[in-house]
């Protein structure tokens, strides 16, 4: 795929995030089918659609804006879904007495000028040890699938009307106890009384972790992801509209501090000089953007863009060709070579980090 067709990618991807007005004449012909496969393969067809209305200097062709148009109203009917999904299942909860936070997903999705044009993902609730056994008692008779439970997590997914909700009674990093360290210390400080904020939702009070601690789950959450199996551009585009939206009352120096306790420090400048170099954050709003960074955030967005959202672009037919110690085997190098491409860029933490998690799988 050509440079031109990934620098516009991006401006259309600016143009839709920040709601700004956008000139493409100087790209010439473009070939909008490789846009839009970039555009699913990151998850931000919604931004792309947005992003297109706010072009003022070319003739879009009718079939493209329709299809990304159509596509985004899709988006719009299923926000809507999810949302009043969401209304009855935390009115459910509350009913019962049980609390339970939003994390990531249609809380964060409120940081968007256009919240219905962001993708549709899960439905993560974030619950205390008493309330995590009291949601799944209250949810498991309800559900239509129910997940095995990954017990050292404290994971449980479930499907309920066709709707994915996972529990999460913890969010490890799972590659760093240090880092786990202060994800649940933050956990631990979302369920106090000034730990969390209130989002109205038709007649339910949904609670979500306040933005000092939200900004930091999210941006651990996809750090995990992006090691594990891949991230795409939207987790990244909304750890970026968190910041933005929040700019003028976080905390600087607790996510600071966060962040150095974490040892997470490098992986943040790196993604932060991805997000203002590519994304068109305002480097004044993204907190630790360090220009010296800007080389490797440059090399984490092209494992970003090959890689795709959750792992779009991997080959894991191994998965159903090998069985037993064979898999075992063949899944254990698939890891080595993928966490080999990131020591370039994080070549102090990629060892470590390998270290954990297989000696974490082996246990």
């Amino acid at each position: 795929m050509n440079t031109n067709t990934h620098e516009l990618f991006y401006k259309l991807i600016r143009a839709g995030l920040w709601e700004e007005d956008v000139q493409l004449g100087s790209y010439g012909e473009v070939d909008f089918k490789k846009v839009h496969q970039l555009a699913e393969e990151q998850s931000v067809v919604g931004l792309v659609a947005a992003g297109i209305e706010h072009v003022t200097d070319t003739r879009i062709p009718k079939d493209v804006v329709l299809s990304f148009v159509g596509q985004a109203l899709q988006l719009e009917q299923r926000n809507k879904e999810t949302n009043e999904f969401l209304s009855l299942l935390i009115a459910k909860l509350n009913k019962e007495k049980t609390q339970a936070l939003l994390v990531k997903g249609q809380g964060v999705a409120q940081c968007y000028t256009r919240p219905l044009w962001r993708a549709v993902g899960d439905i993560d609730l974030l619950l205390d040890d008493e309330n995590y056994e009291k949601a799944k008692a209250i949810l498991i008779p309800k559900a239509y699938k129910v997940e095995k439970e990954n017990l050292a997590t404290k994971h449980q997914g479930l499907d309920i009307m066709g709707a994915v909700v996972e529990l999460h009674g913890r969010m490890p990093f799972a590659m760093s106890e240090r880092v786990d360290c202060v994800i649940d210390s933050v956990i631990e400080n979302s369920f106090e009384e000034n730990g969390y904020e209130v989002w109205h939702i038709k007649d339910a009070e949904v609670l979500m972790p306040n933005p000092d601690n939200h900004v930091f789950l999210v941006f651990t959450h996809f750090l995990h992801h992006f090691f594990i199996e891949g991230v795409g551009l939207r987790q990244v585009c909304d750890w970026c509209r968190m910041l933005w939206t929040h700019k003028d009352t976080l905390n600087y120096e607790l996510l600071k501090s966060r962040l150095e306790d974490a040892g997470l420090m490098t992986e943040w400048k790196a993604f932060a000089a991805l997000a203002v170099d590519y994304l068109g954050m305002p480097a004044e709003a993204m907190p630790m953007y360090d220009v010296r960074f800007r080389v490797k955030g440059k090399k984490v967005l092209k494992l970003v863009l090959k890689v795709g959202n959750f792992g779009h672009n991997k080959d894991l037919s191994y998965r159903t060709r090998y069985k037993g110690v064979a898999y075992k085997a063949v899944s254990l190098w698939r890891r080595f070579i993928d966490f080999v491409k990131f020591v370039p860029i994080f070549p102090l933490d990629t060892p470590r980090f390998f270290v954990t998690y297989v000696t974490g799988k082996v246990k």
